[in-house]
């Protein structure tokens, strides 16, 4: 069975860029969604509102801890997400790389463990 990995997107925080520039990245990103999805390697994207929107919570003692916002401060978050299936590390290197060179973001690759 082939290895998922999670691909973490990181973006500045921020407004998104103007159209003119947004758009070609879109564009690139699309052909390579295309691209994941005919290899068989695609299993699922998203894109995320800022982080800004976020909830944590956490309990302790019994009793629910709730704040507005993200779990931690800094210029950059996750944007979005994609999840792929690949043969071994360097199969999802290979995505993650197709995936910066259209967005020009970094990409954190994480393989997913396997659950007993």
């Amino acid at each position: 069975m082939r290895q998922q990995y999670l691909l973490n997107l990181y973006q500045p925080d921020g407004d998104p860029p103007p159209p003119e520039v947004l758009g070609p990245i879109m564009r690139d990103l699309a052909a390579v969604d295309q691209e994941m999805r005919e290899a068989g390697a695609w299993v699922f994207n998203g894109a995320l509102h800022p982080a800004s929107s976020s909830t944590v919570l956490q309990v302790r003692d019994g009793d629910t801890l709730m704040t507005d916002g993200p779990f931690t401060e800094g210029k950059e978050h996750v944007g979005g997400l994609v999840i792929v299936q690949a043969d071994d590390l360097d199969g999802a290197l290979e995505w993650a790389r197709k995936i910066s060179a259209a967005s020009g973001l970094p990409i954190e690759v994480r393989p997913f463990r396997e659950l007993p």
